[in-house]
């Protein structure tokens, strides 16, 4: 299994940059997984804005040359993770904007005449890990579990990607928040996970 890791933070001190650390060790240390790449948006100072105008159309985005070399991480990989904050109830703009660009028409599913698209990047599996400030069961309580359906329903499911795993911590800047116990659930998951 090849695995590429997203992370989205801006800070190599913090509590996200040791949940990466545990996903790196895990999968270092499990024998299902022979390749990791590691995509880290802001060290990458990736650009997260679209812009189209006359010579740069939306529809085209497939083509951008400026996204080659990512387009081939995502079609390398079996396996996505995604290290981010849940600001807002959702991903950091940084990561949208990757997402924006990178899942695009004619590369990441096709459309149809029918209702739904074309997903062209089945058999993919996807597991996003995320840390909050608020309590783990916010999302669901007060945001109808928005961030799991934007990530898992809009997005993956519809490029064809429908093996998704969550991980969302709570309370993260709690002394009482169990990070260890946290960093050690991520820690065990990709040491032991097939694809």
């Amino acid at each position: 299994m090849k695995t590429l890791i997203v992370y989205t933070y801006p800070n190599h001190k913090s509590l996200n940059y040791a949940f990466l650390q545990e996903v790196i060790k895990g999968c270092r240390e499990n024998p299902a997984i022979e390749e990791i790449q590691i995509l880290d948006l802001y060290e990458e100072q990736f650009d997260p804005r679209l812009i189209f105008h006359e010579h740069k159309r939306r529809r085209d985005m497939y083509r951008d040359p400026k996204m080659e070399k990512y387009r081939q991480q995502l079609s390398w990989a079996d396996q996505l993770v995604f290290v981010y904050p849940i600001w807002w109830g959702r991903p950091p703009a940084m990561l949208l904007g990757y997402i924006d660009q990178l899942f695009a028409a004619n590369f990441a599913y096709r459309d149809t005449k029918g209702l739904f698209p074309v997903g062209l990047l089945k058999g993919k599996s996807v597991v996003c890990v995320s840390t909050m400030k608020g309590p783990t069961n916010y999302p669901f309580l007060w945001l109808n579990n928005a961030h799991k359906i934007l990530m898992k329903r809009a997005l993956f499911k519809f490029v064809g990607m429908k093996k998704v795993k969550f991980f969302e911590f709570g309370n993260m800047e709690s002394k009482r928040g169990k990070q260890q116990q946290k960093l050690n659930k991520v820690y065990r998951y990709f040491s032991k996970v097939a694809y």
